[in-house]
């Protein structure tokens, strides 16, 4: 389905995927996942590129499950050259952990140094083939999506997913999202890729169904927005209690009291439950539906 020299390393929900370009004369990687996979990350990266160095990191966006292994990789590769969207590039030289979400989602990010800002609009040369850099709004204001003409690949990160549609954080911020995404969907269309690599789950070719599918998802959500923030406050939590594996209940409530964006959607959806209980339901459902179980004061992920 891909080139020579184009690798995909798909991962879990805890990680992103990553894609890898190769040739005689570049390596580079596109998102390096979450920071507690970020050694398996370096790992999988040293054995592939056997014994060269890794010449260039691309990041699609800033979330920490796209960018939690840059500081391990550039640790092991001082001389890697590190790409971010030039809209957080002042961000991350401040490591601004407010602005770049970690700390209202309570996630984790080591800090890493930054080489240069993408512009949507531009065009990189990337292992000797041209890649077209492209604004993507709706699941994050900053990020892009990169587009090689010449094949037809799509890196769409949050953007596209197969058979889902991510959650459209701008919304909790009162921006926008669900008609920027929308136009991201368009836009998408028009590229017209023969092959998608997205940020999560599989590589997919059928693009037109993933973009109905997405499509439908996002108009239900628009016309019920209380059910877009029920589903984004999931998957805060879910990703949390991935990385946790195990925890007790009452230090993953604790955990769920920093996080002002969980705090945020309880208070513009669900302020007329106290936002223990509120917790506690959500986990409850989750032990329901057998995704976690809670078990003598502690939530085993599942």
């Amino acid at each position: 389905m891909l080139p020579d020299g184009f690798i995909f390393l798909q991962r879990d929900w805890l990680s992103s995927n990553s894609l890898l370009l190769l040739n005689r004369d570049q390596s580079v990687l596109i998102d390096t996942g979450y920071s507690t996979h970020a050694e398996m990350t370096v790992s999988v990266i040293d054995v592939l590129l056997k014994g060269r160095s890794l010449d260039f990191i691309l990041n699609t966006h800033l979330h920490s499950d796209h960018c939690g292994g840059n500081f391990l990789l550039q640790t092991l590769y001082p001389k890697v050259q590190i790409a971010v969207p030039i809209t957080q590039l002042e961000s991350v030289i401040l490591w601004d952990k407010d602005k770049l979400s970690y700390e209202k989602t309570g996630q984790s990010c080591e800090s890493f140094k930054p080489s240069r800002g993408l512009t949507a609009g531009s065009y990189l040369t990337l292992i000797n083939l041209p890649w077209a850099v492209i604004a993507s709004p709706g699941h994050d204001d900053d990020s892009l999506m990169f587009f090689q003409p010449d094949y037809r690949i799509l890196v769409s990160a949050d953007a596209l997913w197969e058979s889902s549609v991510s959650v459209v954080f701008p919304e909790f911020d009162e921006r926008n999202g669900f008609d920027h995404m929308f136009e991201t969907f368009d836009q998408i269309e028009q590229l017209n890729p023969a092959v998608v690599i997205p940020g999560h789950g599989n590589m997919f070719t059928d693009v037109n169904s993933a973009l109905a599918i997405s499509r439908e998802r996002l108009k239900f959500f628009k016309a019920d927005p209380y059910s877009h923030a029920m589903y984004s406050a999931k998957v805060l939590i879910k990703f949390k209690l991935m990385e946790f594996r195990q925890v007790q209940v009452t230090e993953f409530i604790f955990w769920c009291l920093q996080s002002s964006l969980l705090l945020r959607i309880h208070e513009l959806f669900f302020a007329s439950i106290q936002v223990n209980n509120w917790v506690q339901t959500l986990l409850e459902d989750f032990h329901r539906k057998k995704s976690i179980k809670l078990q003598d004061g502690w939530i085993i992920n599942l």
